[in-house]
């Protein structure tokens, strides 16, 4: 595993030298700081306001990161020539991908807990305090964390065998039916025939359900995150992410890189 880590310690360092990276972990500061200020005018709701907009400016910023950042893993190596140079040495295609992966997903838990810190810090200037449940938005953000390494997977995987920018639509595209889903299982209309009907629950097993990893309701107003259910969508989003990374990999070293 000794390339996978040198891949992965060589992504984390480009990714941090990455402008745009900044400039995103900015905005969501930023929008932690407007959550304050709206906070301040909302009576009896502070606390909910500063959680909501936080735990929402952590997600926002961490998909585009995912996003654009997991897309340009493999093309911006493409494009600079330097991946030729790179599989030239005794290393794997999918050990490439691999430490790509990891690598980012290093940057995005180093962004993510710098943002939930900004978080907690917004709280603690509003509140003058911390509340015992407080702990639990290190539950909201860690489910936010394991969405994002699934985006990543994604993105990975598209970006294998399409261009930069149809790998940012399909894997958008995945995101916005990930978060559909659910409803995909428990549609009802009177209009479709049970085999469309049949066929939208299978299509729905396969995509990244991202509702999962959803638990800002529960935190905001307080109450606790069950550990089951921490430990259900950890390994859910393990199990997913391998399967996408295998297809990454697998189509990878299928590639004509000449």
């Amino acid at each position: 595993m000794r390339n996978v880590r040198t891949v992965a310690a060589n992504t984390f360092r480009e990714a941090v030298r990455d402008r745009v990276l900044y400039n995103l972990v900015f905005f969501a500061l930023l929008m932690i700081g407007a959550a304050i200020l709206v906070g301040q005018i909302s009576i009896g709701i502070e606390r909910d306001v500063i959680i909501s907009l936080g735990l929402s400016a952590i997600s926002v910023v961490g998909i585009f990161i995912a996003l654009f950042l997991g897309v340009a893993l493999v093309s911006k190596e493409m494009d600079k020539r330097t991946l030729y140079a790179l599989l030239a040495k005794p290393v794997k295609r999918w050990e490439f991908l691999l430490g790509k992966f990891v690598g980012l997903v290093m940057t995005l838990t180093v962004n993510t807990a710098a943002m939930a810190a900004g978080l907690y810090v917004a709280l603690w200037t509003v509140n003058r305090g911390w509340q015992a449940s407080d702990i639990y938005i290190l539950a909201a953000v860690y489910l936010i964390l394991l969405k994002l390494a699934i985006i990543v997977a994604l993105a990975l995987l598209f970006s294998c065998f399409t261009t930069p920018f149809l790998a940012i639509l399909f894997t958008a595209g995945m995101y916005v039916a990930g978060l559909l889903a659910g409803d995909l299982r428990t549609v009802h209309g009177v209009e479709l025939d049970p085999g469309t009907l049949q066929w939208m629950r299978g299509i729905s097993y396969l995509l990244p359900n991202f509702e999962n990893f959803n638990v800002m309701g529960p935190v905001v107003h307080g109450r606790g995150v069950p550990v089951a259910l921490v430990w259900q969508v950890t390994l859910y989003a393990l199990l997913y992410t391998a399967i996408v990374l295998t297809g990454a990999a697998m189509v990878f070293s299928r590639r004509n890189l000449k």
